[in-house]
Formats: C-alpha cells, structure tokens, sequence
C-alpha cells in the first residue's frame, strides 16, 4: 500500500475519532475525586435537609408560647385579623371601627380568635346579626369570658361598676362559638370583646 492510501485510510471520515485520553493529574495519572468526596455528598445531602427539618419544628414548638407570651406582656395585635381568620371564625369588623385588636391561639383542642374594637351603637347592632344574635340577648351584668381565657391577652372585666353586658352564641360544628362582652359606659361609642372558637 502507498504513503498516501495510507494516510487516506488513517484519515478516513468512515472510521469513528478515538476519544481524548481521560485528564491526567500530576505523574500522567488520570485524575479522580478523593475517595471522601462521595461520602461527604451524600452526607450534606441529607444532612441539610434534615436540618432544615429540625429548626422549622423547634420554631413551630415554640411559637405558640412565644405568641402566648407576648401577647400577656404587649397585648393585642393592632389592626384587623386577616381575610383568612376572618372567614375561618366567622368574625367580621365593622367599618370604620376604632382600637382594632386581635389575637389568634391554636391547639389541638382548639383554635380561638380574640377581637377588641370600639364602633358605633348602630354598627354594633349590625355586627351582631351578622354573627346569629342581636342587641336583646346581651345581658346586663353578664360577662361569659372567663378571667383564665382574659389573662391571654391582658383583658380585664372590672370593676362591677362598668356597664358590661354580655351573651354567648353558640353554633353546630364546624360552625364557630362567640363568647361576646360589651362594655357601654359610652353607650354611643360601645367597647366590643369577642372570643371565636372553633373546634375540629
């Protein structure tokens, strides 16, 4: 065979390109991870995760004392509940309504949402349709929330000589319950405390 069929037959198109030779560390020596990298992959790879695991139910553990806390110390929330909690306790506010408060507490039990605004007397009697009850059935003297569901948020219903009127409305599942005070000292400008509870 001549020289030049012999370099058309090296350089044939027909024949495949051998691969390039692997990447050769120091000495010529083809180059590989560290035998520790695999292993350190894997662990980071569920380590991390996990991790992240941990910390997001330390924080979901504590966050219900945490909020319990601070509202025994601050109080309340300012401003209205969100669209969410609103439509899950069935709480509206009235509009135009003044020291909007709220506050929500979660258990297993049980899921409650504290409101406090101060609204008109018109408003008021409106606000209590909405919620299944009316201006009649709030009692002269009658305070249904109790002083151990009050320390959670710092309420105080004292002394005797305020107009506190009060009723309860209660609902089948999983509709909510109202436990509902009123303070009138100001009978044009009522004082609202309201407890919504829902039960699974």
């Amino acid at each position: 065979m001549s020289t030049v069929q012999q370099t058309e037959h090296l350089t044939s198109p027909d024949q495949p390109a051998d691969p390039p030779p692997p990447a050769a560390g120091p000495g010529g020596a083809p180059r590989r991870a560290p035998r520790w990298a695999k292993p350190l992959i894997v662990f980071l790879l569920i380590a991390i995760p996990a991790g992240y695991l941990y910390i997001s139910a330390m924080q979901s553990r504590g966050g219900s004392a945490s909020k319990r806390e601070e509202a025994a110390s601050t109080g309340l929330e300012a401003g209205w509940p969100s669209k969410v909690q609103r439509r899950i306790y069935g709480m509206t506010v009235p509009p135009y309504s003044d020291f909007v408060f709220h506050y929500e507490t979660n258990s297993w039990k049980a899921s409650s949402l504290y409101l406090r605004f101060t609204t008109t007397r018109k408003k008021l009697d409106h606000w209590l349709k909405q919620i299944g009850t009316d201006d009649s059935a709030l009692k002269p003297g009658e305070i249904p929330i109790d002083e151990e569901e009050a320390d959670v948020v710092g309420w105080k219903f004292g002394p005797t000589d305020h107009r506190w009127r009060g009723t309860t409305v209660s609902q089948d599942k999983p509709k909510p319950n109202f436990e509902i005070v009123v303070n009138m000292d100001h009978p044009s400008r009522p004082q609202v405390y309201v407890i919504s509870t829902t039960t699974p």
